[in-house]
């Protein structure tokens, strides 16, 4: 069988993985828009988490395969469409991930000052659509609507001390722009309560050990809540424990003097309004509406009280969720969900098409997450060979049909080796510069590096 994955992040290489390693014959090919692979692992994960990004070995070992090829610089939708796949393959997997955010629908968050997480991660990691961003970094005060593990590595590069974020993959020009930056306190704003954060324990102790900056927790936020935790899944029993040791603790006299910085966990707000300078220009505040919680547990509603506050901040970033988009008419989409409606990852109603990852299940979970997820679906398309619900009897041609489509529309793909030539080049930069990489952000720089 011939088989196509749309995607080079963490969904599409561990849906790759699966197919070979419990198919002897499958030849699988890898589609990727970009010229460079590994999607969100290169451009979503922090710079300061280096041990997370390990999986690219993995993922590099899935692509030395002589039964899986990678074309990068090929945006399936445009250059070719998903029924041109399914002409040249026997099976399409969708695993292109969520590439747009979810949008507050609130006046004033196009305010110059206001950003969304995806765009300020693309921004810091390298990601060339990101690259023009120019965050304004000139306040005292940012806010950050989210409580999830995005918004805290947000936080947290906001408030490293440069030596640390010297020594990491982070892009040159956005340490020079932090460098530069006046923003000393972050406050994470949340419409729920402390006991539905969505960050986990690892980041949270990060944030509280990082050097040169406090942890601002109202204890008042805190009242009862150990009694309510009790019979609560350890991780999230450990996680309010370790809030609430943080805000009840007084600081050391010495590491009060020594921090600089500060940040702190808000909850129960929701964002009403982004409130503009007096000339219009910029963002000076915004408002939120105080919300009570109706139920308990992850389920709980925030309702609004009636009652609201102004914060005072010359930056927004917004981190509340990445969302997926349609890809091509021919495929089923959910937009209300914004995921490809499926049954274990068979896309409803055609046979041979299927997804996994982020559009298959919508935008939550870490990297184990999306492995397990990628499996599942891998599984499904090996049983429906296995059960002859493929149409295996017409020989398809994969690359060979594509290529020719891609020449007449002035398509070069990108190979892995070719990756593989970009990536020796990035290490290089990096290594004059004391670093594991200087990621390169222009994607016609990459082609150049390489001869296209």
């Amino acid at each position: 069988p011939r088989v196509c994955v749309v995607g080079s992040g963490p969904a599409g290489f561990y849906t790759a993985q699966h197919i070979l390693k419990h198919h002897g014959g499958a030849l699988v090919d890898i589609y990727e828009k970009l010229p460079v692979p590994f999607g969100l692992v290169r451009f979503g994960v922090a710079p300061d988490h280096p041990e997370v990004k390990n999986v690219i070995n993995t993922f590099t070992q899935t692509a030395h395969s002589e039964r899986c090829t990678y074309y990068g610089n090929v945006t399936v939708g445009r250059d070719v469409t998903v029924p041109e796949l399914q002409q040249a393959y026997h099976a399409v997997v969708l695993s292109y991930g969520a590439e747009d955010n979810r949008v507050l629908g609130i006046p004033g968050e196009n305010l110059p000052g206001v950003y969304t997480a995806r765009a300020f991660v693309g921004w810091y990691n390298g990601l060339p659509e990101n690259q023009d961003l120019k965050p304004d970094l000139s306040c005292e005060t940012a806010l950050i609507l989210g409580h999830g593990n995005v918004a805290l590595d947000i936080a947290r590069i906001l408030l490293s001390p440069l030596q640390l974020l010297r020594k990491t993959d982070i892009t040159d020009s956005s340490l020079a722009a932090l460098a530069c930056s006046k923003v000393k306190r972050v406050w994470l704003v949340g419409r729920r309560g402390p006991l539905q954060v969505a960050f986990t324990i690892k980041e949270l102790r990060e944030m509280i050990n990082l050097p040169g900056a406090r942890a601002v927790l109202d204890a008042a936020d805190f009242t009862g809540l150990e009694s309510a935790v009790k019979d609560a899944p350890r991780p999230r029993k450990r996680l309010t424990e370790l809030m609430i040791k943080t805000a009840l603790e007084k600081p050391v006299e010495m590491q009060a003097a020594a921090a600089c910085r500060e940040w702190g966990l808000k909850f129960q707000r929701s964002p009403q309004e982004v409130l503009p300078s007096a000339d219009g220009r910029r963002v000076r505040g915004i408002r939120m509406a105080l919300t009570c919680l109706e139920g308990s547990g992850d389920s709980a509603k925030a309702i609004p009280t009636g009652d609201v506050e102004e914060l005072e901040c010359g930056l927004v970033l917004s981190s509340i969720g990445y969302r997926s988009l349609p890809l091509d008419p021919a495929v089923p989409f959910d937009s209300q969900r914004g995921v490809i409606p499926n049954c274990s990852g068979r896309v409803e109603g055609v046979p041979g098409l299927y997804c996994s990852g982020w559009v298959k299940r919508g935008p939550t979970g870490v990297i184990i997450t999306t492995m397990n997820d990628s499996f599942d679906t891998a599984q499904s398309m090996l049983e429906d060979l296995q059960g002859g619900v493929l149409d295996m009897s017409p020989s398809r041609e994969g690359f060979g049909l594509v290529e020719s489509i891609l020449r007449s529309r002035g398509v070069r793909p990108v190979s892995f080796s070719d990756w593989e030539k970009i990536d020796a080049a990035e290490v290089a930069r990096g290594k004059a510069a004391g670093k594991p990489r200087e990621k390169i952000v222009d994607p016609a720089e990459m082609l150049r590096i390489i001869g296209h």
